[in-house]
């Protein structure tokens, strides 16, 4: 059962009971993503990110932290994205107070001294190494470029080699700082976990005093001139695209329509995209349709590795799928089967106690206002043929909308900007 309590220093707990497990995962949620910075300190929340494994106060360094989780058999990672980074412990749930032990310290007395900057500033440079490399991965932060342009949101949360190279100890306290306070944390703690146990623990292990965050991260503007193609000339033997649409944001009345379109579209094995583009004229090895939502715009975007010698082709049937499902109803069995699969995938994922922690705390950090699944299960099951045929008109009756990006191995965008339209 899905429980909250906001602390008298404005930290907020949310729990959710799952008595079918013996793991309990402890995740801190930060607004302190990428949105929030600007050009001069771009790929900070990132870096800091790699800094609060480096040491606190009660574990000195990476290896201590490692060493007090890999003691009790737990797992714990970190991620970065636009609008809020994250960090996790998962554990036996007799062993919870290591979580809690391990993740407050670091948050609370990260030390960020200057040698292990230093030292991290090499494993971070070569991340953006791997991902300049890794074509597969660049496509979709290169769309988000076009699409949004020079500012936060078309930006990487890796940020520049400047960065990366320059920032400093004092610009990690700053930073730390404005937006690591207790009115914009959450923490979300999910297994066969007891609320008011948790509410108490967090008051001993979380002991933050009262404070603000010092800025919200600028609204999205978007492009006046927007641009159609972006061509990134790359030596590569696959070319990697990605072709859709600025769409809703996170908070949009149509978000569960948008997300049974894009699974009709290309979220699985049999969706339109996989079985046209992919089988019938094997023009791809993996296609896959997929929306990204912030909470004042978002995308959907069809992206594939395709073969070089025909990268035009399968450009123009996927936008022949675009223009086939803004002009024309889907069946009810189409729908049905994206519908049943949004919540099958849903059922699965929150098998796993940092999926659902996850859910949680993403809605109470973002929105205030933590969904559960059977209300995100009711939302999906209100969709009808009627409404999906208005979203997919609305987002795709304009051939104009399309963007495309592309990395591979072209000097030309023209015929790409043909296909288009």
């Amino acid at each position: 059962m899905f429980r909250k309590t906001t602390l008298t220093n404005g930290l907020r707990v949310v729990t959710n009971k799952l008595e079918s497990t013996k793991a309990v995962t402890v995740l801190v949620l930060a607004g302190a993503g990428s949105r929030y910075e600007n050009k001069e300190i771009s790929g900070i929340s990132h870096f800091l990110e790699h800094m609060f494994f480096k040491g606190a106060e009660r574990y000195k360094n990476a290896k201590e932290v490692s060493s007090a989780v890999d003691s009790v058999g737990g797992e714990f990672n970190a991620f970065t994205g636009k609008e809020y980074a994250g960090y996790y412990v998962k554990v036996a749930r007799p062993k919870m107070d290591t979580a809690f032990d391990v993740l407050s310290d670091m948050l609370l007395n990260a030390k960020f001294a200057k040698e292990e900057i230093e030292k991290e500033r090499g494993v971070i440079l070569e991340e953006y190494n791997m991902y300049q490399d890794t074509p597969m991965y660049q496509i979709g932060w290169d769309f988000e470029n076009l699409v949004y342009g020079d500012q936060p949101l078309g930006w990487d949360q890796i940020g520049t080699k400047e960065l990366i190279k320059s920032v400093k100890h004092e610009d990690f306290v700053k930073y730390k700082n404005e937006l690591y306070t207790s009115d914009n944390v959450v923490v979300a703690v999910c297994g066969n976990v007891d609320h008011a146990e948790v509410v108490e623990k967090v008051e001993k292990f979380f002991a933050m005093e009262k404070s603000e965050r010092a800025y919200d991260f600028e609204k999205y503007k978007p492009l006046k001139k927007p641009g159609r193609v972006n061509l990134k000339e790359k030596k590569t033997e696959q070319v990697h695209l990605a072709c859709g649409v600025e769409a809703y944001s996170e908070t949009h009345k149509d978000h569960w329509i948008l997300k049974v379109l894009s699974v009709i579209l290309g979220g699985n094995m049999s969706s339109r995209m996989f079985l046209n583009v992919r089988e019938a004229h094997g023009l791809a090895y993996y296609i896959r349709t997929n929306t990204d939502d912030y909470m004042d715009t978002g995308l959907i975007s069809t992206t594939a590795g395709v073969d070089v010698k025909r990268a035009v082709m399968a450009v123009e049937k996927i936008v022949e799928q675009y223009e086939l499902i803004a002009s024309e109803d889907v069946s009810d069995a189409e729908l049905e089967k994206a519908k049943n699969f949004l919540k099958g995938k849903m059922v699965l994922r929150l098998e796993d106690s940092e999926e659902y922690a996850h859910l949680l705390g993403k809605f109470e950090l973002l929105r205030g206002d933590p969904k559960t699944p059977e209300e995100i299960m009711a939302a999906i099951d209100r969709v009808t043929v009627g409404d999906v045929r208005r979203v997919a008109e609305d987002l795709f009756g304009d051939p104009g909308r399309l963007r495309l990006s592309v990395i591979g191995p072209f000097s030309d965008a023209g015929e790409f900007e043909k296909v288009l339209g």
